[in-house]
């Protein structure tokens, strides 16, 4: 059994994913359009661009999203994708490559149980937090 993040976006997947392959170094296996889907799948007039379907994987592990039709979309709450890093230098630039043009809740730096932890929303909307244990933490 695997759990993996489904990320909403509003209307933008496409780019919110291009980012995270960029700053991440993850890979976009699957960006599936509307109008791409397979039929009898009814597509929103207007929306034949929008993602439908996308997965990213990140060293190993996956993210998957879709851009929101607009009535759906509600702006994330109650919840952080979590992005353990064992490089506190390397922990601190993809906090700053995630926290640009969004907005940090508690700066990177260190804590009792981390050499470096920091949380923040991206430019997308998406809250992440960046952790990088302590020893046996």
């Amino acid at each position: 059994m695997r759990i993996n993040p489904y990320l909403f976006y509003d209307s933008n997947c496409e780019a919110a994913f291009k980012y995270y392959e960029k700053v991440l170094g993850g890979k976009i296996e699957m960006m599936l359009r509307n109008e791409e889907a397979p039929e009898p799948m009814p597509g929103l007039p207007g929306r034949e661009k929008k993602i439908m379907h996308a997965r990213i994987s990140i060293d190993g592990e996956v993210l998957m999203a879709s851009d929101a039709p607009p009535d759906h979309f509600n702006k994330p709450q109650g919840f952080a994708v979590s992005l353990t890093v064992d490089d506190p230098a390397e922990g601190e630039r993809k906090f700053k490559a995630l926290s640009e043009g969004g907005s940090i809740n508690m700066p990177f730096g260190k804590t009792f149980f981390s050499r470096g932890f920091g949380m923040c929303i991206d430019q997308f909307g998406i809250p992440w937090m960046v952790n990088c244990p302590a020893e046996g933490m």
